[in-house]
């Protein structure tokens, strides 16, 4: 049985699951219902306070208030109800009405994600080389001085590279000197379904490695991002003689820290028979595990977007970047069990056991100049996991920018954070002096 086919273009579905969304936001709810009938009205403490205050679990920068009410009046109202002489009474019903209106938020958030205008409307440049599903789109303008492969996750679209007009950072590469080739996976079809680690990364990566060298006529820089970084490390310790320079981006690389990966992986046997049936860990199944990372981000984040002004450019790179999340590519039925046994499971590339063509996979090995960057606001690959390869490779340039795992590439602060220090670093390869 073959995976789902994608969606065509203009339909939105998102947030995927949405019903997983849905039951977390009814779940957080409730349990803060549930605990204000614990509550004693002398308590000392309590972060409903007036002022602007957040109750637990709210990130900075989301709205608490309907688009009716402001968050700082629904803030107000609930402290009001523990400073009243019926605190027991008045505090569960204030926190009922704020319940019921981040609900309100977020539903509205959702219709009108649904109802934006926007579309991506950039065309994919040429393709140099195809294999499968794959592709190599050239994004060169001109000459160049560095030529350098950039490697995605295999679980997202390319595209988040390439995302919008002012947001794509391949199109600013090759406008400032460089020419981008982006290794676009595509769609997993029935070979592709059959492959490994190994399948990736010493074959079709390596083989798109090889034709970037030829029409460099030189070694080039290869870049990946997130998991697309942990296959371009395999694919640069295996074939340096094709590699001038590696970037990690965002790349995992200690999976038991920051995040629980090993509940992860305690979800295998869950996964087991949708992977049997379709030879592929399905896009929504791959969103559900997202989500346990951060359970109830979708819920904050759809609700700040019901404040904003649909015709900004925030909402508009909101939507951008949602259509790119809920546009998700399945993920190979033997890739995702590699995942989460051997990366999520054992945290075997940290302990120096992962293994590609049966070599293993080790950071200390790397020779050539490195530039790792680690973003202080990921939730998806949190900075602790990302680490051990800037203090593994000798001689990296560790950079930290103040950014999520997708800001940082795609983000309205992109260019300063993380597009303009890795050109700088690309120079360096150019130039044949070491980054320092």
């Amino acid at each position: 049985m073959a995976p789902v086919t994608p969606a065509p273009e203009e339909a939105r579905r998102g947030p995927r699951p949405v019903v997983l969304h849905l039951m977390l936001a009814t779940l957080s709810a409730s349990s803060s219902l549930a605990a204000s009938q614990r509550l004693r009205p002398a308590s000392p403490n309590s972060n409903a306070s007036p002022g602007g205050a957040r109750p637990p679990g709210s990130p900075p920068g989301s709205p608490l208030g309907s688009p009716i009410t402001s968050p700082a009046a629904r803030l107000e109202r609930i402290a009001a109800a523990l400073r009243s002489g019926n605190a027991e009474a008045a505090f569960p019903a204030a926190l009922l009405r704020e319940a019921v209106g981040r609900n309100a938020d977020l539903l509205h958030g959702i219709a009108a994600y649904r109802a934006h205008p926007h579309r991506r409307r950039l065309t994919d440049p040429p393709a140099v080389w195809e294999e499968g599903g794959s592709r190599l789109l050239d994004y060169g303008v001109g000459d160049a001085e560095v030529v350098a492969l950039v490697v995605p996750s295999l679980v997202n679209r390319a595209s988040v590279l390439d995302l919008a007009e002012g947001h794509s950072m391949l199109r600013w590469l090759a406008q400032s000197g460089v020419r981008p080739l982006l290794l676009d996976w595509g769609w997993p079809g029935e070979t592709e379904r059959r492959f490994t680690m190994t399948d990736y990364v010493a074959g079709r990566l390596e083989r798109a490695l090889a034709v970037a060298r030829r029409l460099a006529r030189k070694r080039v820089a290869l870049i990946g991002y997130c998991m697309g970084g942990d296959l371009a490390l395999a694919a640069a310790q295996r074939r340096p003689d094709l590699v001038r320079g590696l970037a990690l981006l965002a790349t995992p690389w200690d999976f038991h820290t920051g995040n629980d990966g090993a509940a992860l992986a305690r979800l295998l046997p869950v996964l087991e028979p949708m992977m049997t049936a379709t030879g592929t860990l399905p896009i929504d199944a791959l969103q559900t595990l997202f989500a346990l990372l951060d359970p109830f981000g979708v819920v904050h984040k759809y609700a700040a977007f019901s404040h904003l002004d649909p015709e900004g450019e925030r909402a508009r790179l909101f939507v951008a970047l949602e259509d790119w999340l809920n546009d998700g590519v399945p993920l190979a039925g033997p890739v995702a069990r590699e995942c989460l046994q051997s990366w999520y499971g054992r945290n075997d590339p940290a302990h120096g056991r992962w293994r590609i063509a049966g070599a293993p996979v080790d950071a200390k090995t790397i020779r050539m100049p490195a530039f790792v960057a680690v973003p202080d606001r990921d939730r998806i690959v949190p900075p602790a996991s990302a680490l051990p390869l800037a203090l593994g490779i000798r001689g990296a340039v560790l950079h930290q920018p103040k950014a999520g795992h997708v800001g940082m590439v795609a983000g309205s602060s992109a260019e300063a954070v993380l597009w303009q220090p890795l050109r700088a670093w690309l120079a360096t390869l150019a130039s044949k002096r070491r980054p320092r």
